[in-house]
C-alpha cells in the first residue's frame, strides 16, 4: 500500500486531506511543521509528500531542500495559494514533482497524487534495476584468480571512477564487453547509458550516421530527425568493440569528438557538446596496423590512455573450474534447473581442452550441459560433443617459416578447404576438422566468412 505524508500547520486541513487520501486506499501520516515531516520521514519512508507552501519555522521550500537526496526520497507535492504560484514553479525547480492549488479539488488531488505514487515506483524499480546491475558487474564478482586476471582487476578498480578513455585488448569470448560495462557500473556514470557498438558490424556508409545521428533532408531517406549514439549516450559510457575495424574516414571523425567534447548531426549545422566516455575493444595487434597504415596513430595513443589486456582462457587454466560452476549456477537460474556438481573426469577434460572460443564457448558448453543434465551432476557425456576440436601432442613436426606465418589465414584456408569437401554442409565441414557444429560456425562467423557459406546443415 503507497504510504503519503500530509504536512501542513492547519489542524483541519490536515484531517481533510488524511479522510479524503486513507479513504482513497492509502497509507496516510500527518505532520504540522517541516521539523516533524523530518522525523516522520525516516521513520516511514512515504511514496509522496504533500505539503504545504506557507508553514511557520519551515517552508515547503525549505523543507524539500532540506530532505536527502536517497533511495527513500519521496516524491513532493507543493500545495499553494493562487497568489503564490510563482513560488510553487520555484519549488518545482527545487525537486518538487508538481503542486496543486487551494481551495483544493478532490479529483485534482487524487489524480495528482496517483500520478506521484506510480513516478514513486518507477524509481523505485530503476533503483533497483540499478542496484542489480551494479551487483552483477561489481569488479569483485568478476569470476578469476589468475594472476592475469588480478592484475586486470586492480587496474579496473583504479580507473573506474575516472573519466579517461580505455582500451581493452583479447581475442574474441574472452570478456571484453564484461569488462567494459564493470567499469562503467563502477563509475559515477553507472545511472546513466551504457551503449555498445560492434564497429565491424557496421557498414561502411552508415557508420557516421549511426554515430552522430542526423537532421531531415541530410540524405536520400532521411525523413526525419534521428539522435545518433554519442549524443543518446550523454553523460554515459561508449563501448566500441572492434575499434581496430573502424574506417578510416570514422577513426578522424571519433578522434575530433574525442578533442573536441562536441559533435555535428549529419546536415546539422549547429555542434552538440557531449560528455561520453570512450571505452574501446579489440582482438587485432592495433600496433601491426599502425605500422600497414590501417589505423591512425593519434587515435590509437588518445584511445590506449588506459590498456587492460584480457588473457585467453587457456593461459587461465586455474580459472575454468570456478567459471564452469559460476554458469552452472547462472543457468540452473535461467532454467529451473537443480544440477548441483561438475564430476571430475568433466572438469578435468575442461582443463584440458584449448578454448579456441574462450570464455563465451565454455558457457555455451556449461549452458548446453545444464539443459541436457538428468542426474543433477555435469557428467563428461554431457560435454564431450563440444569439446571435438584436437588437441596437438607434437608441435615439433609442424614446420613453422623464419618469417612466421599469418594464423588467421590459415584458419580460413582450412575452413573454406573444409566446406568445400562438404560441399557447404556445415556439420560435415566440422566433423572433419574435429569440431562442434557451434564452433565451427562461430570461428566461420567470427572470421568474417558467413556471407558465403552455404548454410546447409546436413
Amino acid at each position: 500500500m503507497p504510504v503519503i505524508l500530509v504536512v501542513d500547520d492547519e489542524p483541519l486541513q490536515r484531517e481533510i486531506l488524511k479522510t479524503i487520501l486513507d479513504d482513497a486506499g492509502y497509507e496516510t501520516y500527518t505532520a504540522a511543521s517541516g521539523e516533524e515531516a523530518l522525523k516522520t520521514l525516516k521513520k516511514y519512508h512515504p511514496d509522496v509528500l504533500l505539503t504545504d507552501l506557507k508553514m511557520e519555522d519551515m517552508d515547503g521550500i525549505e523543507l524539500i531542500e532540506s530532505i536527502p537526496l536517497d533511495a527513500f526520497t519521496p516524491t513532493m507535492i507543493i500545495m499553494t495559494a493562487h497568489g503564490t504560484i510563482t513560488s510553487a514553479v520555484e519549488a518545482i525547480k527545487k525537486g518538487a514533482f508538481d503542486y496543486l492549488t487551494k481551495p483544493l479539488n478532490k479529483d485534482s488531488l487524487l489524480l495528482t497524487v496517483q500520478r506521484a505514487v506510480e513516478r514513486s515506483e518507477l524509481m523505485k524499480e530503476n533503483r533497483q534495476l540499478h542496484k542489480e546491475l551494479f551487483d552483477r558487474f561489481r569488479i569483485e564478482g568478476i569470476v578469476g584468480k589468475s594472476e592475469k586476471m588480478k592484475e586486470a582487476m586492480d587496474i579496473m578498480k583504479k580507473i573506474s571512477p575516472s573519466p579517461a578513455t580505455v582500451l581493452i585488448i583479447g581475442e574474441s569470448g574472452t570478456g571484453k564487453e564484461l569488462i567494459a560495462k564493470a567499469i562503467h557500473y563502477n563509475s559515477p556514470r553507472r545511472v546513466k547509458p551504457f551503449t555498445a557498438l560492434n564497429c565491424a558490424a557496421i557498414p561502411e556508409n552508415l557508420f557516421e550516421s549511426e554515430l552522430f545521428g542526423y537532421e531531415p533532408g541530410a540524405f536520400t531517406g532521411a525523413a526525419s530527425r534521428r539522435v545518433g549514439l554519442i549524443e543518446a549516450t550523454n553523460n554515459g559510457t561508449l563501448f566500441l568493440d572492434e575499434i581496430g575495424d573502424m574506417p578510416p574516414m570514422m577513426q578522424s571523425k571519433l578522434l575530433r569528438v574525442l578533442q573536441d567534447k562536441e559533435i555535428r548531426r549529419l546536415g546539422g549545422k549547429d555542434t552538440i557538446k557531449i560528455d561520453v566516455r570512450v571505452i574501446t575493444a579489440t582482438n587485432k595487434d592495433l600496433e601491426k596496423e599502425l605500422a600497414k597504415g590501417s589505423f591512425r596513430e593519434d587515435l590509437y595513443y588518445r584511445l590506449k590512455v588506459v590498456t587492460i589486456e584480457l588473457p585467453p582462457l587457456r593461459a587461465r587454466k586455474e580459472d575454468i573450474s570456478d567459471l564452469a560452476f559460476f554458469f552452472m549456477n547462472k543457468y540452473n537460474i535461467e532454467f529451473g534447473k537443480r544440477v548441483k556438481n561438475i564430476e571430475p573426469a568433466a572438469i578435468h577434460a575442461l582443463l584440458g581442452y584449448n578454448w579456441p572460443g574462450n570464455i563465451r564457448q565454455l558457457e555455451s558448453t556449461i549452458e548446453r550441459a545444464v539443459l541436457m543434465s538428468d542426474t543433477g551432476t555435469i557428467t563428461l557425456k554431457d560435454i564431450k560433443s563440444e569439446l571435438r576440436m584436437p588437441q596437438p601432442a607434437d608441435t615439433s613436426a609442424f614446420d613453422l617459416p623464419d618469417e612466421g606465418i599469418n594464423f588467421e589465414e590459415l584458419e580460413k584456408n582450412l575452413l573454406k578447404k573444409a566446406m568445400t569437401k562438404a560441399n557447404g554442409v556445415v556439420a560435415k565441414a566440422a566433423k572433419l576438422l574435429g569440431m562442434s557444429y557451434k564452433t565451427f560456425w562461430y570461428r566461420w562467423e567470427k572470421l568474417n566468412m558467413g556471407n558465403r557459406a552455404g548454410n546447409k546443415a546436413e
